[in-house]
């Protein structure tokens, strides 16, 4: 039987155990034991997911210590042999991966968003050349097939309840003076489209609307979003991009206002439930993946969407 371990950042859990779908795909809904390292050291919200969950014996580690934790992977791989080592490509995740992968002379593949398999070859699909294209990258033999994997790229549904055995391990010192907490200050308040239900998200034939997008996005308690090509020209900051080399999002209502659709933006929004597509072409590419196509310029579209909106609110202040 195949066994998987998903490291666990304690500030990205959901992403973490999302990671559990990935095995699913490559092994099977049972063809795998999962294992999760939780160097934080707090196991009561992933127990029931995972065969086992690893943690240190004497003392919990911080994200920030990523050189550490790299050796713990070494440590618990080279005791239980994983065929799989799962990282999310979070902030901290980033760290750990390569150093992990140099540790264990093992092939990483970073920014995982997609995975299939080809007999007993495994394949992950990854942006390259700035997201401009996808690249597929096999793992035929050997292991542990190591990858780092975008936030919201999968989403593990299949929760089967687990016993979830305690590891303890003992966790490595380093030799060097390591990383101490000097000062802790609080994170500015940030809003993450990743986050957020309803998305109004623009692209090259909305560059001048995204005044009124903002608008829109206050009226449906959303956000706006944009494409490469409306960051590209300045219009938005790249902290809101959606796509393969922006962000994987996944709206209950995403309207995409003069996109056209790259592969690299469709792929982005492939979890999307409900998309409404405005666009003076109809037979541009994201309106085959569109539950409502409106054929008209976005200008249009939110001037008689905002008038509708906001004549309502005024005839029912209260509704």
């Amino acid at each position: 039987m195949k066994s998987v371990l998903v490291y666990i950042d304690e500030d990205a859990l959901a992403y973490s155990v999302d990671l559990l779908e990935i095995a699913r795909l490559m092994y099977g809904k049972r063809a795998f034991k999962a294992y999760a390292l939780s160097a934080a050291g707090e196991h009561a919200e992933i127990q029931s997911l995972f065969d086992y969950v690893c943690i240190p014996r004497k003392e919990s580690l911080a994200n920030f210590e990523a050189a550490r934790i790299a050796h713990c992977i070494e440590l618990l791989h080279r005791e239980y042999s994983f065929d799989a080592i799962l990282i999310p490509a979070t902030h901290c995740g980033r760290m750990i991966a390569p150093r992990a992968a140099m540790r264990l002379r093992a092939g990483l593949v970073a920014d995982v968003t997609a995975v299939g398999t080809d007999g007993d070859e495994v394949l992950m699909v990854r942006p390259a050349f700035s997201g401009r294209m996808l690249a597929t990258v096999g793992c035929r033999e050997g292991g542990p097939v190591m990858m780092s994997v975008r936030p919201r790229a999968f989403s593990y549904q299949e929760r089967t309840l687990k016993a979830g055995t305690l590891l303890e391990f003992n966790a490595p010192s380093l030799n060097g003076p390591g990383i101490r907490l000097i000062e802790r200050r609080g994170k500015a308040e940030s809003h993450d489209i990743r986050e957020s239900e309803v998305l109004i998200s623009g692209g090259d034939g909305a560059i001048r609307d995204f005044p009124q997008m903002e608008r829109l996005a206050q009226l449906l308690h959303g956000r706006v979003a944009a494409s490469r090509k409306a960051v590209d020209k300045g219009t938005a900051p790249r902290s809101i991009q959606v796509g393969q080399s922006g962000k994987i999002v996944s709206p209950r209502l995403y309207i995409a206002l003069g996109i056209s659709g790259s592969a690299q933006h469709v792929a982005g929004i492939r979890n999307a439930e409900y998309v409404i597509s405005v666009n003076t072409d109809r037979h541009a590419p994201i309106c085959s993946m569109s539950d409502i196509i409106v054929e008209a310029t976005s200008g249009s579209f939110l001037n008689g969407l905002l008038q509708k909106i906001e004549g309502s609110n005024q005839e029912h202040p209260g509704g």
